[in-house]
């Protein structure tokens, strides 16, 4: 046993330094301290009130700086994903040989009934112990005596965090993958219901073209089915580097297996790098940035849910269920649930800006401030698995009112783009076509009519090409149609687009379901 006087002093004394000196919050002694039983008895904390670390410091950490320094409000939500990755590493090092078969077993055990107690509520947390990591590895030692104190050899508190991290960020993206599947499916549900329902197309917040109502939704559908290829691919790098076994930041000298623990734990292959393995976080912002721009498309669809359903749009109407009323207007039916929507967009950029902006400075490898890296992306986890539910939720119970969204969609001069194009089906170029037309609305806003509604006497006046095959031509059905294009709005394409959608869900759904025959679930204990 080294003494406790600047390295990280294996727990059982076993090897001399452990692995690779500083850990996460300097020198750490572990938990049973010299030879097992430690400064503070069988496991408690080590004198001077610096928790399971103390053996360098002779004074007792200030009582505000230990609630600072401390994770534990965080952290313990990895607590089951720090346990299973605990479970790997007592095996590997069982099979290793650098602690006995029976104490690899009786380590496997006494985790496996932490996992219980964890789920159940039963273990008590300690701020004293600062983070989820101590505060389980004490409970094992309480329970199995010294032997406990050997799960930490040849690790270290920095890569054991970064592989949790992983392992919980993993958990979260499965979940949301399921959701934004999910949603995507009710958005499909929806459209193909409202197929025959026309709404005008915006740009600029003008009408523009008639669409139909399920063309308009099925474009959600591509947005979310992007947010769930970066997930996808966020988590393919996510899987792709398992950081256990890279110590503080150097590696260790134990014999350790560190492909076994990646191949436990479902990763891929070890970190590459034992440096970067500890201080790579670019997982977590691949993950907040996938989660920013799905929020940035839930935010979308709600602000066009709430100015559909204003009074001077009355497009639809917001099931009660998902909106609220008001304190002193009675008539008052609010879009609360778009509107909260809409404001946590912001909540998640904030995570993610965040998260930059404590990354942006860090010399290698492990810095304290990358504690602050874990709660702004539960956070926006917990924020987008909840707006997907809600939106999924609220979509299907939505009352459309189609003849206004029809009336709505002939107006404004919507088929005013279709009258050009008519005239250039009859040889005049789309610039001079372009030009009559635009003469024309001004004719028909001056004597407040639509296009249809001047005589074919008027149209003449502007171009000899009008013939009375015109009228058919602006009829708003037959504009929609029209738009007969690969992706466009016409009736048959639109149906297309729903055998495409119908038919990436069913594929989706099919592989998700066999990987998680061929494979466990791992690292799916998010709340």
């Amino acid at each position: 046993m080294n003494g406790a006087g600047g390295n990280d002093t294996d727990v059982n004394g076993a090897g001399g330094n452990d692995t690779g000196g500083n850990d996460t919050d300097g020198n750490d002694t572990d938990v049973n301290g010299a030879g097992g039983n430690g400064a503070g008895g069988n496991g408690a904390p080590a004198k001077g009130g610096q928790g399971m670390w103390g053996g360098r410091f002779a004074d007792a950490t200030d009582a505000l700086v230990q609630a600072f320094n401390a994770s534990i409000e965080v952290d313990q939500a990895m607590a089951l994903e720090d346990l299973e990755g605990s479970i790997a590493h007592a095996t590997m090092l069982g099979e290793q040989g650098i602690v006995t078969p029976d104490e690899a077993t009786a380590l496997v055990a006494g985790l496996r009934d932490l996992v219980r107690q964890v789920e159940t509520g039963e273990l008590p947390w300690s701020v004293a112990l600062e983070d989820v990591h101590m505060n389980l590895e004490q409970r094992l030692t309480e329970q199995l005596g010294p032997l406990g104190g050997k799960l930490h050899t040849a690790r270290s508190r920095n890569d054991q965090v970064a592989t949790d991290f992983r392992l919980a960020l993993r958990g979260r993206t499965r979940r949301l993958l399921a959701l934004l599947r999910e949603t995507r499916a009710v958005l499909v549900d929806v459209a193909e219901r409202h197929i025959d329902v026309i709404m005008p197309g915006y740009t600029h917040l003008q009408v523009a073209q008639p669409v139909r109502l399920s063309h308009h939704l099925l474009a959600y559908v591509e947005m979310l089915a992007r947010d769930q290829g970066r997930f996808q691919d966020a988590l393919a790098r996510l899987d792709a580097a398992c950081p256990l076994g890279a110590g503080a930041l150097a590696g260790t000298g134990f014999p350790i297996d560190r492909h076994r623990t990646a191949a436990l734990l479902g990763f891929a292959e070890p970190a590459a790098n034992s440096l970067d393995a500890v201080s790579d976080r670019d997982f977590a912002l691949e993950f907040l940035a996938a989660a920013s721009i799905a929020m940035m498309h839930l935010s979308r669809l709600s602000e066009e849910l709430i100015v559909w359903s204003s009074q001077e749009f009355g497009f639809v109407v917001l099931p009660d269920s998902h909106t609220t009323g008001s304190s002193i207007m009675p008539q008052k039916k609010n879009p609360d649930v778009c509107e909260l929507i809409r404001g946590k967009t912001g909540r998640v950029y904030g995570a993610l800006m965040g998260l930059l902006t404590v990354m942006k400075g860090l010399p290698l490898a492990y810095n304290k401030d990358m504690q602050e890296d874990k709660q702004g992306a539960f956070d926006a986890a917990e924020t987008l698995a909840v707006c997907l539910r809600l939106t999924a939720d609220m979509l299907p119970r939505i009352e459309v009112r189609a003849e206004r969204t029809r009336h709505a969609a002939g107006r404004a001069f919507s088929n005013a783009t279709d009258l050009a194009d008519y005239l250039a089906r009859k040889g005049l170029p789309f610039r001079e076509a372009h030009e009559a037309v635009g003469r024309l609305v001004a004719l028909a806003l001056d004597r407040g009519v639509d296009l249809q509604e001047l005589d074919l006497a008027t149209l003449r006046e502007v171009s000899s090409h009008f013939e009375d095959d015109v009228y058919p031509a602006l009829d708003v059905e037959t504009v929609v149609d029209a738009r007969d294009s690969y992706g466009g709005t016409a009736r048959r394409r639109v149906e297309e687009q729903l055998v495409r959608a119908r038919s990436a869900l069913a594929a989706e759904a099919a592989a998700a379901e066999a990987a998680a025959a061929e494979a466990p679930t791992r690292g799916e204990h998010s709340p």
